[in-house]
């Protein structure tokens, strides 16, 4: 059994394959009701952006763990005021034995995990999501029993939920598609260090054409063409994105066992057509209940409970 106790998840690439594997049987256990934790020890959430799967998966998994939950907001605190991020994270890490921190830059994670002396979870910021993945991954290994060599195809930006994906998907052997419209490609860096994480470079590919990312996929995945903070963008990126739309004749063209997966919230008829999440392919609400029960066996073993 691998020690995972007092770590940070800033990135999904923080965990090695054995490390992730373990989280996802703990979590799978979890979800069977097969094992229970009781705790006394409390969790933050320090939230600079909206959330409504994050604060309350994460809320509902502590409290299950027989734990306590202080919610944080920037705007109610002294953080809003400017206290030095360095200042506030010495001060949380004496009050709580864990904080999940949802905000833009990925720096500011980091900060908060230097000058902190409890494990730090990054709840999503503008470059990783990786408590999404591993709610994810959950949802595809319940439905074809394994990660290895499984194809999954992500249409639209290349964002924070692409970047984890193509990190997360190499380090678990899987083959990775990302397709976006011109000058919307997930970061270089992220591809590159995707690509040395994977056994074979080629298991990653990043397309132009939806059509060659969904080629016989077993997972077609998407997400919001406009992400929080980038509303202005929205007239300018819409056209362009409109091929990329998750739609029935995409999904044609895949897997006929293939499974459909969105991190919400969806926007019928923008990113995926209201058929397509609705349809006897979507994992969506099932991928979204699994947020839940990776997050509560990604606590277990941070906080040394397994």
């Amino acid at each position: 059994m691998v020690n995972l106790k007092g770590r940070d998840l800033l990135s999904i690439a923080d965990l090695n394959k054995e490390e992730i594997r373990e989280i996802l049987n703990l979590a799978a256990s979890l979800k069977r009701g097969e094992k229970q934790y009781k705790c006394d020890k409390t969790l933050g959430l320090l939230f600079y952006k909206a959330s409504t799967r994050t604060r309350v998966s994460f809320t509902v998994a502590m409290y299950q763990l027989g734990g306590n939950v202080i919610y944080l907001e920037p705007g109610t605190t002294q953080i809003g005021r400017g206290e030095p991020i360095e200042d506030t994270a010495r001060v949380l890490s004496r009050y709580l034995d864990i904080l999940a921190i949802r905000t833009f830059a990925q720096e500011d994670l980091q900060t908060f995990a230097d000058y902190s002396d409890i494990p730090i979870i990054n709840a999503l910021t503008d470059l990783e999501h990786p408590c999404q993945i591993l709610a994810d991954f959950q949802t595809i290994e319940e439905n074809f029993g394994k990660l290895e060599g499984i194809t999954i195809a992500f249409l639209g930006d290349g964002n924070n939920v692409a970047h984890s994906l193509l990190l997360g998907g190499a380090i678990m052997g899987m083959n990775v598609r990302v397709a976006t419209p011109p000058g919307y490609a997930p970061k270089a860096e992220i591809v590159e260090k995707a690509r040395k994480l994977a056994a074979n470079p080629e298991q990653i590919i990043i397309t132009h054409s939806p059509e060659e990312a969904v080629d016989k996929a077993q997972v077609l995945y998407t997400d919001v063409w406009v992400s929080m903070g980038q509303e202005g963008e929205a007239a300018k990126k819409i056209p362009s994105f409109q091929p990329y739309q998750l739609n029935e004749r995409l999904v044609s063209l895949a897997d006929k066992e293939a499974i459909v997966l969105h991190c919400l919230p969806a926007y019928r008829g923008k990113e995926i057509t209201a058929e397509v999440l609705e349809g006897r392919q979507s994992r969506v609400w099932d991928e979204a209940e699994n947020r839940m029960h990776a997050q509560k066996a990604l606590m277990a073993c941070l906080l040394g409970l397994t």
